[in-house]
């Protein structure tokens, strides 16, 4: 019989049995020891045994992989379209306590930059690699058949998440995701990019790129959430409230195995809803306008040591009217739309310490490495020259006015809007740099504040460091900080080594020498390179206009040298053509390396899939047969019925006292089209943009008993977003024609969705309601929808 001397040892920081003489349990039964560097880590042979009574045999050590002693907790908050100008610890106007706590007790980074969009940043964040290395060179819905594009991460490109959760972490995720490609958010999956396949123990939060906070579509895991009936409920509570029960639970079940957290709220990316005793607070805070809020910004960061003295606002956009020279409207306006951004932002900083407060009250901040990182890319500029009453007017091309805002204004941040704010408050809001989100080849595009919190290893208060880096630089400093090597091999993938360099040089020095010293940047054809302090870019296209400037070839570049320049305030290629030679060179190379070639500088075209080469699980297709309980489809994965002609036929039965409730809906409040019977009465809505409702309705109710409802609706053609004449068929008998005069041509909602029998998130048809009050109170067997060129 085996004796087993039951001491413990730490092998690669797993805890083990270690038998007599010294050799790891494990070696006994001719395991090699657990290598770290090929996840999951082998478990060790299994000894075989020739006794027959097992009272006579000693159990071999359990196998458990554990995480190495003393290794920290993880927290990373990632806020959502925020500049590097905002907030209060980098100078900006919005005071925000929590990140100002972990700053004055921690380390502010001013030199931190991301890719300038949600997708791309949030997929280098995780994997600790290029944008295009993960295929994510656009957002998720915009992917294309190229590589670098494609929008599905690769499996030789594990994330962050995984890595930890096979080294012995607890994992969860609350908020944002947008890193699943489109056509695998479906109930047919694949879930292998759905969080909880991409390391994730825990998932609560939105698949997409933005959501209705008041309304939101979530997901529990893969399971779809049920909204509680709250007049009051908004997800930021919310997911903080879920964020909070984790950690809370997961540390009384397992105290001594560390975590990790990735909290990534929906703000402050549009719609911006808060509620409104939030917005109160900030009246007449913005009233002197974005020209001198942006002077104000730079003086505050140079008097705090944010940006060197010298530093000089860059020229902002000529698109960018002077403050000065707006009407009174505007100015009203405008003035109140960057209220309720800073609110939202308020309100958000105050859950993010709500959270913290949790991890603090399970006795675990000590030893918790947070990272706050406020903003995926710089402030949007989406919302245009006036802002926006309901964002989906931007993506689908069209404009609205300030005398039209104004009789809303007042509705501002409710739920009965999605709104957005003036591209020169993303400006503002981005000093002292001169562009916004979108533009990867400026650094208020791509220069975000960071401030990282340790109080076991860093033990600097209110220190501010500039050493250049990137997000890809997050997960390689997380390993580090673990005491983990970057795998080799994931779940049988050989993996694609991380592009980022570990920060953790800069936590004890603030003198240390850049170890990150190149850097492409690179989004829809914004461009531009960075090495040892020289900055070669080119813009392409602003984030308010619809097409680029110029071909590819025929771009302007410009050149800076950042150790002299912050702000990218004074061009010097004039004086250095060789210089911005080698730059280009330099560009060009790098984009080769990482799947950066060849640029697509398409931008709504994208949004077409057979245009660009991205699969579409309705490629082909002409029709659609659904039945009811058939819920939550997602634009891209519902047969897109947009600039063509279409039918809907819904076999239904109406029960005894009248029929009542949703067919079928696709979209909602802002957006989409309804097939629904409202007092015994068929009828067909269709919301454009929540600006103009057409309604094709019959004259008489249902009979009870089965009914065949059919809506046809000929399109005009010409072009995308034209009208076209739609007829209401009852059992065959045309029962009501009209004509609908407008039709979204790009996009109906990136979060609500396609449900027969109920319409979930918010309604189409008001007075049909939305969730359990739209519920169709009848049968719906079948209803099929199909689509025919006009």
């Amino acid at each position: 019989m085996t004796h087993v001397d039951w001491r413990k040892r730490a092998v690669c920081g797993i805890a083990v049995a270690v038998f007599a003489g010294g050799a790891p349990a494990w070696a006994q039964f001719g395991a090699p020891a657990p290598d770290r560097s090929v996840l999951p880590v082998a478990e060790p042979a299994r000894p075989t045994y020739t006794d027959l009574d097992v009272r006579n045999v000693k159990a071999p050590p359990h196998f458990e992989v554990k995480a190495p002693a003393g290794a920290p907790n993880v927290v990373i908050v990632l806020i959502d379209d925020l500049g590097f100008g905002a907030t209060s610890p980098f100078g900006g106007p919005i005071a925000v306590p929590t990140l100002e706590r972990l700053a004055q007790n921690g380390l502010r980074y001013n030199n931190f930059h991301t890719t300038a969009l949600c997708s791309p940043t949030r997929a280098a964040l995780k994997s600790g690699r290029n944008h295009h290395t993960v295929n994510m060179g656009f957002i998720t819905e915009m992917a294309t058949g190229m590589p670098g594009n494609t929008g599905q991460i690769p499996n030789a490109t594990a994330p962050l998440a995984e890595i930890l959760r096979l080294n012995g972490y607890s994992t969860a995720a609350f908020g944002k995701w947008h890193e699943t490609a489109a056509w695998e958010t479906s109930v047919s999956g694949p879930f292998d990019r759905w969080p909880t396949h991409q390391g994730f123990d825990k998932f609560y939060g939105f698949i997409g790129g933005e959501t209705n906070q008041w309304a939101p579509y979530l997901f529990d895991g893969v399971t779809p959430v049920d909204l509680p009936e709250d007049p009051d409920y908004h997800f930021m509570t919310d997911m903080t409230d879920k964020a909070v029960a984790w950690i809370e639970y997961q540390k009384a079940i397992t105290p001594d195995k560390p975590f990790f957290v990735y909290f990534a709220p929906g703000a402050t990316h549009a719609p911006h809803h808060v509620p409104k005793e939030w917005i109160a607070k900030w009246k007449g805070r913005f009233d002197q306008g974005w020209d001198q809020l942006r002077e104000q910004t730079l003086a505050r960061q140079v008097k705090m040591g944010v940006v060197p003295k010298g530093t000089k606002l860059a020229p902002k956009p000529a698109a960018i009217k002077d403050w000065d020279k707006l009407s009174a409207d505007e100015k009203r306006l405008f003035a109140h739309q960057a209220e309720v951004f800073a609110a939202y932002l308020d309100y958000t900083d105050s859950e993010i310490g709500r959270m913290l407060q949790a991890v603090e009250d399970v006795g675990q901040l000590d030893n918790t490495l947070i990272f706050y990182i406020a903003g995926d890319n710089g402030t949007s500029a989406e919302g245009g020259e006036n802002g926006l009453f309901n964002e989906y007017t931007y993506f689908n091309g069209v404009q609205e006015t300030v005398p039209d805002l104004l009789k809303v204004m007042d509705k501002w941040g409710s739920p009965e809007t999605y709104p957005h704010m003036a591209a020169g408050w993303a400006v503002a809001l981005d000093a002292p740099f001169a562009w916004t989100k979108q533009v990867a080849s400026d650094f208020g595009g791509t220069r975000n504040g960071l401030v990282v919190h340790w109080p076991k290893r860093i033990k600097v208060k209110n220190g501010i460091r500039t050493q250049f880096s990137h997000v890809i630089d997050v997960a390689p400093t997380v390993l580090e900080a673990a005491g983990l090597p970057e795998p080799k091999s994931v779940d049988g993938a050989l993996q694609i080594p991380m592009d980022g360099v570990s920060m953790a040089y800069t936590f004890g020095d603030a003198k240390a020498m850049d170890r990150h010293t190149t850097q492409y940047f690179e989004i829809a054809g914004n461009r531009a390179i960075y090495h040892d302090g020289w900055f070669a870019r080119t813009i392409h296209r602003a984030a308010w206009e619809y097409q680029p400037r110029t071909t590819l070839q025929r771009d302007t570049w410009e050149l800076f040298d950042v150790r002299a320049d912050f702000s990218l305030a004074k061009d010097i290629a004039a004086r250095n053509p060789g210089k911005l030679a080698e730059m280009q060179a330099l560009f060009m190379a790098e984009g080769e390396k990482y799947h950066v070639l060849p640029i697509d500088d398409r931008a709504l075209e994208r949004s077409n899939a057979a245009a660009v080469g991205r699969p579409d699980l309705m490629s082909g297709r002409t029709s659609l047969t659904l039945a009811e309980g058939m819920t939550g489809m997602l634009e891209n994965v519902f047969i897109n019925v947009k600039n063509k002609s279409k039918a809907v036929t819904a076999e239904i039965e109406v029960p005894a006292g009248g029929g009542n409730g949703t067919i079928i809906a696709q979209g909602g409040r802002f957006g989409g089209w309804s097939l629904y019977v409202k007092d015994g009465v068929p009828a067909y809505d269709y919301n454009y943009l929540g600006m103009q409702r057409a309604s094709v309705k019959a004259a008489t109710p249902l009979a009870p008993g089965k009914a065949t409802i059919r809506f046809d609706f000929a399109y005009d053609g010409g072009g995308p977003g034209k009208g076209g004449v739609g007829t209401l068929y009852v059992n065959g008998k045309k029962a009501a024609e009209g004509r609908i005069e407008h039709t979204q041509a790009a996009i109906f909602s990136a979060d609500e969705t396609t449900d027969v029998g109920i319409d979930l998130g918010t309604p189409v048809v008001e007075a049909i309601g939305a969730e359990a009050q739209s519920k169709f109170n009848g049968r719906i067997p079948r209803v099929t929808v199909e689509v025919r060129a006009p």
